[in-house]
This record gives structure tokens, C-alpha cells and sequence, in this order.
């Protein structure tokens, strides 16, 4: 036996407890299986996103002939600017929504719905406010109204372009993103210690570089998975429902008009036009009437969307669209038959939950605090690139086959309680997230097929 005397030095305790390792080993091995069966998904969505993240600015110089214009001076009626917008496009298009020129050398945008176009699509007339000459017509896509240039990549982005179906990849990469980075976190706070006492391989320096990054991308990877799963088919759908069910939701203005009208919006609303109760519901006439209102309620953002009736017993909405900061997406309802405000909605008055759901969104896209906004998230997509490029890379140089990375033998080497507590997560966050859960399960059953072919190998092989 060695002796203090001697200068033996005394046998260090373990890095990594006994109880620890199951989970190390855990961890590893469900870190190994996102990285490799879920990687290239989230590759692929953060390659996408970095483009759209980087074309707001290309796309004003390539559209700029739509949306900009030269002329100066007085503005014309948004009847008149309507008008011109509808003998353009005939018939065959029914007017869904005007949007004034937010500022001095811009168009209006005048929007309509038309055969063949895909659910959230539109077809935009641009009018110069001055002078009423069309300066394009494009199809424009969702709420934002982007142009077809962010249209494609989003929609890239989004689905592949493949539709519907499609989603499941973007949900799968947000689904199991929040998973890898955090267990990225979990790896790195139980070999801390190992890593600072250790040699340092090259294998061992790409993997603390791999953990370097992954620490500083930590925040924005989970904000990048929460709002993609906000945004998701079916773990959407569930954030909905629990929203609604604690009285988050975002709320919307009310189009329902009763039998009598409502108080005025203010003691001049009388002047803002003709009586109106013979109106059709869609008519030019009423454009400026309405917004007149509207602004006299208090709507007094640049960027405005206007929305006629959807019939005969519904009010106009005017909404406030300018989702940079400070978010302005106030909203009112306006009678056409007696110009007055029937319901608004205040951004102010928005439950946290969905102040949170908006500016995470505007954030995602790139639009709440503008090019800063921008660079952020073309910084943070490149940081996950290179993240998942590395973590393809320590594998490839490791060369570790296949079945060293076993999910269910790992989970049999957890105690009885943490197997249970396991199980459990597992199933609770499977419910909730069922992209998540269904392709677990799929890893699960592709791991206990790829076991029995081995097991017949290896008795053919005896």
C-alpha cells in the first residue's frame, strides 16, 4: 500500500457517479439518434430560414417598381384608387382587402381573391396614391403580405413545398430541436469536470467546440422550437387548445352587427359620409368613410389593413399591421350603415400569453426590431448549421457503429424510478408534441427490428 511518504498520489474519485451513468448514457445516445435521424431536418430549416431571414431588403430593390413610386403630392380618394384596382382585374376577383400607403412614395395595395389561388394567397393590385396608375400585380402570401420572392422560401421553409404534408419536417426538426438542446446542456454539466482535467483529442477538441456553440446558441434554439412548434399542425393545435383553456388566446375583433347601431365613435361621425344603409357590402364608396372612423377611434398606425364585410349583416374591420417595435396591432369594427365602432381590440389589453405569441412570431420572421432582428437570426441559423455540419463530422471521425447507440438498452440500464420518471416524460411530452412522439416511437421500433436482424445473423452465423 502506497503511503503519503512515498509521493504516490491518491486515486482520484469518479468524474462521473455510479447513478449518473445510466444517464449519461441515456442522454448520449438519444443526443446520437436526434443528431443523426433529425439532423438533416433541422439542417434544411435552418438553411431555409437564413434566406428568408435575408431577403426583406432584396426583395424591396427587386419589387421596388410595385412598391415604390416617384410621385409626390395630394393622395386620391381609396375609392377612386379601388375602382382602378377592380376594372383591372374584372370580374372574376372579389375584393378581400385594401391597404393604404403607409408613407409618401409608396403604393396602395389592393388585395382579391381569385380562383386557383392557395388558401392564404392573394392577388395584389399596386396603385400609386397620386396619380392611380397600376404599378404591378403580384400574388402576395398570409397576414404579412409578403412578396413572391419570401413566399417561395417560406414556404420552402414551412413545408417543402409539398403542401401539407410537407409540415411534418418542420414540425419534426422543432419538435425534437428544444430535445437536442438541451440535452446538449445536460452532456455538457455532467463531463464539465472530465472535459477540464482530460487531455484534449482532436476528437475531444471538436466535441468542446460542438459544446462551446451549442451553449451560446442555447437561447435561440429554444426560442427558435417554441415559436416553430406555435406556428406547427398539430402541436399548434394543442398550444391552441391549452391557450384557450387558460384564457390566453389571441383575441379578435367581432364582425357581428345586431339589429340597432351602435354609439357613435365620436360626436363627428355623422360627417364622415352619406348614409350608407343601401351600400353593398364590398363598395369603393365606403373605403374612406371607414377609415375616417377609424382613425377618429384612435388607429393611428401607417401600416393599415382595411377588410370589407363578408355580407350584408357583418361590420368592416380596419387593422393595424405594423408588427415592428412597438408592436401596433389595434383593430376595429365599423357599422357601414351607420359609420360607428360596434368592437375593437387593443394590443394593450392582450393577455401576456399572446403579447408573448406575437412578438415571438414577429421575432421568428424577422420583422419585431428590424435588420438587427435580421442579423440575429442569420447569425444564430449559421451557428445551427455549423452546429449540425460538427456534431456529422464527430461522427464520421469516430467511425462508432451503429448499434453502440441503443436507446432501449440504456433505458433498461436506468434504475426502476428513473426508467419509470423516463417513461413517463417520454409519454407525457408524446401526447403533447405527437410528431415528437410518433417518430420516437418509430426510432424505437427501427431499433428493435435492426436488434432481431442481428440476433438471426449472429445464430446463422454459429
Amino acid at each position: 500500500m502506497s503511503s503519503p511518504i512515498s509521493g504516490a498520489r491518491p486515486e482520484a474519485p469518479p468524474l462521473v457517479s455510479v447513478a449518473q451513468r445510466p444517464l449519461l448514457g441515456l442522454l448520449i445516445r438519444l443526443h446520437l439518434h436526434v443528431g443523426l435521424l433529425v439532423g438533416p431536418f433541422i439542417l434544411v430549416a435552418a438553411l431555409s430560414g437564413l434566406f428568408y431571414a435575408l431577403t426583406p431588403q432584396l426583395e424591396s430593390r427587386l419589387y421596388a417598381q410595385q412598391l415604390f413610386t416617384d410621385n409626390r403630392g395630394p393622395t386620391l380618394p381609396l375609392a377612386r384608387q379601388v375602382e382602378i384596382a377592380q376594372a383591372h382585374v374584372g370580374s372574376a376577383a372579389t375584393l378581400s382587402a385594401v391597404r393604404p400607403a403607409p408613407q409618401p412614395g409608396t403604393t396602395t395595395r389592393v388585395m382579391f381573391n381569385a380562383p386557383g389561388l392557395a388558401p392564404s394567397e392573394s392577388r395584389a393590385v399596386f396603385i400609386d396614391p397620386v396619380t392611380a396608375e397600376i404599378r404591378g400585380d403580384l400574388l402576395v402570401y398570409g397576414t404579412s403580405g409578403v412578396l413572391p420572392l419570401r413566399t417561395w422560401i417560406d414556404g420552402f421553409h414551412r413545408n417543402l413545398l409539398l403542401g401539407e404534408a410537407g409540415r411534418l419536417y418542420s414540425e419534426l426538426a422543432a419538435s425534437w430541436l428544444w430535445v437536442a438542446a438541451l440535452g446538449g446542456l445536460a452532456l455538457w454539466t455532467i463531463r464539465r469536470q472530465r472535459n477540464r482535467t482530460s487531455r484534449v483529442a482532436s476528437t475531444q477538441r471538436l466535441r468542446r467546440w460542438h459544446a462551446t456553440l451549442g451553449l451560446c446558441l442555447l437561447v435561440g434554439l429554444l426560442f427558435f422550437s417554441a415559436t416553430g412548434l406555435t406556428w406547427s399542425r398539430w402541436a399548434g393545435d394543442n398550444i391552441g387548445i391549452a391557450r384557450a383553456a387558460l384564457g390566453m388566446s389571441t383575441p379578435s375583433v367581432s364582425t357581428a352587427l345586431t339589429g340597432q347601431a351602435s354609439a357613435p365613435a365620436s360626436e363627428h361621425a355623422h360627417h364622415a359620409g352619406m348614409p350608407m344603409a343601401s351600400a353593398a357590402p364590398g363598395d369603393p364608396a365606403l373605403f374612406d368613410a371607414v377609415l375616417a372612423v377609424a382613425r377618429r377611434a384612435g388607429i393611428d398606425a401607417c401600416k393599415l389593413e382595411i377588410v370589407p364585410a363578408a355580407g350584408p349583416d357583418r361590420a368592416w374591420t380596419v387593422t393595424e399591421i405594423d408588427r415592428s417595435w412597438p408592436t401596433q396591432v389595434d383593430a376595429v369594427a365599423v357599422d357601414p350603415r351607420s359609420l360607428t365602432i360596434t368592437d375593437r381590440i387593443d394590443f394593450a389589453t392582450f393577455p401576456l400569453a399572446a403579447k408573448l405569441t406575437r412578438w415571438g412570431i414577429d421575432a421568428h420572421m424577422g420583422v419585431l426590431f428590424g435588420l438587427p432582428n435580421q442579423l440575429l437570426l442569420a447569425v444564430t441559423a449559421l451557428g445551427l448549421i455549423t452546429l449540425v455540419s460538427w456534431g456529422y463530422l464527430m461522427g464520421w471521425r469516430r467511425r462508432a457503429p451503429v448499434r453502440s447507440a441503443g436507446l432501449l438498452q440504456a433505458l433498461r440500464d436506468l434504475s426502476p424510478a428513473a426508467r419509470m420518471t423516463t417513461v413517463t416524460l417520454a409519454v407525457l411530452f408524446g401526447y403533447c408534441l405527437p410528431v415528437l412522439g410518433g417518430s420516437l416511437l418509430l426510432f424505437l421500433l427501427a431499433e428493435l427490428a435492426l436488434g432481431g436482424r442481428r440476433r438471426i445473423d449472429r445464430e446463422a452465423a454459429r
